[in-house]
Formats: structure tokens, C-alpha cells, sequence
């Protein structure tokens, strides 16, 4: 089935001649993504610990996320349908994407179950029995009102059996065509267009990825992701299927790898040619004490920072790179202060942005690949 909703523009710019990264735009209602990209994740309407005064000027991402199982719980659709959708609840005038949840729902194993209708599950937050189907979950990212909005899938486990990866594919591309239906029949629900992208799955089997992201290829959507990656696999594992599935993926659609991943993964699959990341690491590693920088990375609780009262980053591009020391990151944290997380989440969301940005540059450049060899090895290191 296909899709003939147009409403995201993209270029690609430039193409690197020894890899097969990109740099490129996205154009929507909301303004211009340059790309390769990273995009903060904002769960629940919120980059946690960070004001989106902040999260604008400083962190100054093109392009966030939103999460649709979180938004659907709390505070529900009604509410952000009263407040004229995502970006008016939030106070975000930039691009946001949402996720369909079938991430989320995967992840309460326990708690749901799967048929071909969809998924039922039980909300962590009060017990309550859901029903997420393609079709609603339409619905719901109409009412939430993203840029961006993503087809209801199955991700798989990792590792997951062969016969299991290929049924739930299959399942995910009957999904995928309810998605497009539906979606044909439901009109925007507010004053500007929204995007939506398809989902390629089929586990760590080549066979499978190839067969999905054909599938996924010829919904002939303004977009693609990448599903099921960066769920426990091994990184060559990932590059792999991303591989793979880029070398099918149409060149002239943005490539959306979800969920991934660390500074090194991230360059490493814009080599391989994708576009759009998202992932929780820089926010949830970040309230955890652990800094990434382009030397390698830094565990601020460690006592040989407790005397070092050097900038938390002198290549840093945010203000607490250099109004603050180590030495007193590291007391924020020793005294469990809600500060120290903030200062560390804003520092590595800065630094994903300047990654990504600078990876950019060099692509333009016509330098990328020995530029991300020496980043590779810099940032592989434990301060």
C-alpha cells in the first residue's frame, strides 16, 4: 500500500566519497532540520532536567521527540488536544517527532499481548488495561500533533529466534498497510502537516532486513526508519543491518535509525548513511555521572576529579562547559544535588549536538571518514 500525503521536503547536499554518509535538509511547517541529526528525547513532553528555554539556546536541537505511549497515559490525549497539540503544551515552536509506542510496549514483556488486532497492554502507571491498534494509534499522533509520527510496529527482542523475527516482520508490514489506510482517512488535526514514516524490522537476519526494508521501501513514504536495532545486539551487529538495509532504502528519503546510541555508534552508521538518530543515553548517562566528551568519557563521581578545577569541558559548547568546574560537578553529585544532573544533561546533549553538527561539516568538507577514525579512537577512551 501507498502513501500519497507529500508534506516533508528533503535535499541531500552532499554525499562523502569514501563512506556512505550524507548531509542533507528536512523542511516541515516547523522549520528546517539539517541533517545528520540528533534528536533529544523528550519522553513525556519534557527533556528531563532541562528548561526548553535551555534546551533552545544552548543544546539548540532542530528537532526533539516525544513518546506516544507516555503521552497517550499522561497527561492523555484530551488534554493535549485542549492545549492545540505537543508543541503548544510544551512551548516548543521547533520539529517534533513521536514514536508509535510499540517500543515501549515491547518493553513491558510482562504486561502486554500481542495479536493481530494489536497490542493490549497494562499501564505502568496506574494498572489500567490499554488497547494500542494501527488505527489509533493514528489517531493519537494526529491528536498529539508531532512533525513526525511513526507506523505502529512489533520490535523484537534480542536475541530473538528466527521463525518469531520473521512472523512478527510480516505482522509489522500488515500493520504498516492498516497505517496507511487509516491515516488516508484521518486529517490533520491541526493548522500544519505531519510526516509519517515506516518502520524496517526483521531482527539481526539479513534475509529478513533485506525483505523488510523492501516492503518498507515501497510504501513510498517521505521517510524511513530503522527498527529493532540497539536492543542488546552487538554494535557490528547493528552495522550490519543498517548495511543492508541503507544499501535498499531509498537515497533520496530521509533514514531514521531509532534508539541508537552512543557518540562512536552514531558516527559509525552516518558512515553507513543514515540521516535522523534519537536515543537516552546522553540524558540517562548524564544523571548517572557519566560525561561524554570527543576525548573519550568521564565518570564525574571518580575521586581524581574531586581537586580538578578545570572546566567541565573546554571544547564544550553549552554554558556549564565553562562556568563550571569538575571539581564541582563532581560535589553536586557526592552531595546528590538535582543541579549536578542538569548541568551533566545539558553538557551531553551539547555535545551529541556538536557530534553530529561537526560530522556534518566534514561531510560538506569532503573529509568525514579520517575525521571519524580519529574520533572513533579519541572518543574510545575512559578518562
Amino acid at each position: 500500500m501507498q502513501l500519497d500525503i507529500e508534506s516533508l521536503k528533503f535535499t541531500l547536499h552532499n554525499t562523502d566519497l569514501q563512506s556512505k554518509a550524507r548531509a542533507g535538509t528536512i523542511v516541515t511547517d516547523h522549520g528546517t532540520i539539517e541533517t545528520p541529526i540528533f534528536m533529544p528525547v523528550g519522553t513525556v513532553a519534557s527533556v528531563k532536567g532541562v528548561h526548553q528555554k535551555e534546551l533552545r539556546e544552548e543544546v539548540n536541537p532542530d528537532i526533539i521527540l516525544g513518546n506516544t505511549y507516555h503521552l497517550f497515559l499522561r497527561p492523555k490525549t484530551e488534554i493535549l488536544k485542549k492545549a492545540g497539540g505537543l508543541h503548544k503544551f510544551m512551548g516548543w515552536d521547533r520539529n517534533i517527532l513521536t514514536d508509535s509506542g510499540g517500543y515501549q510496549v515491547y518493553s513491558l514483556s510482562g504486561n502486554r499481548k500481542i495479536k493481530e488486532e494489536g497490542v493490549k497492554f497494562k499501564s505502568h502507571i496506574d494498572g489500567s488495561m490499554h488497547l494500542f491498534t494501527p488505527e489509533n494509534v493514528m489517531e493519537i499522533q494526529r491528536v498529539i500533533g508531532a512533525d513526525i509520527i511513526m507506523a505502529f510496529d512489533e520490535c523484537t527482542p534480542y536475541p530473538c529466534e528466527y521463525n518469531y523475527a520473521k512472523r512478527s516482520m510480516h505482522m509489522t508490514h500488515r500493520w504498516l498497510d492498516r497505517c496507511i489506510n487509516h491515516l488516508e482517512k484521518t486529517p490533520f488535526e491541526y493548522d500544519y502537516a505531519q510526516t509519517f514514516f515506516p518502520i524496517v524490522q526483521g531482527s539481526t537476519y539479513k534475509d529478513l532486513r533485506r525483505q523488510s526494508a523492501e516492503y518498507i521501501a515501497n510504501a513510498g513514504a517521505e521517510g524511513n526508519a530503522i527498527g529493532g536495532l540497539s536492543v542488546g545486539e552487538p554494535a557490528e551487529e547493528m552495522y550490519g543491518m543498517t548495511e543492508v538495509v541503507c544499501e535498499i532504502l531509498p537515497e533520496d528519503k530521509p533514514r531514521y535509525l531509532m534508539g541508537v546510541g552512543t557518540p562512536i555508534n552514531i558516527l559509525e552508521n552516518i558512515a553507513l548513511g543514515i540521516d535522523m538518530f534519537d536515543c537516552v543515553m546522553p540524558t540517562r548517562n548524564a544523571r548517572n555521572g557519566m560525561l561524554f566528551t570527543a576525548h573519550g568519557t568521564i565518570n564525574i563521581k571518580n575521586k581524581k576529579w574531586e581537586d580538578d578545577f578545570s572546566p567541565i569541558d573546554e571544547m564544550g559548547t553549552t554554558f556549564v562547559d565553562r562556568e563550571y568546574s569538575k571539581a564541582y560537578l563532581r560535589h553536586l553529585f557526592a552531595a546528590n544535588e538535582y543541579l549536578g544532573k542538569q548541568i551533566a544533561t545539558i553538557h551531553n546533549l551539547g555535545f551529541y549536538m556538536w557530534l553530529v553538527r561537526e560530522a556534518r561539516k566534514h561531510i560538506i568538507a569532503g573529509d568525514f571518514r579520517p575525521w571519524k577514525d580519529t574520533m572513533v579512537k579519541q572518543m574510545d577512551k575512559r578518562l
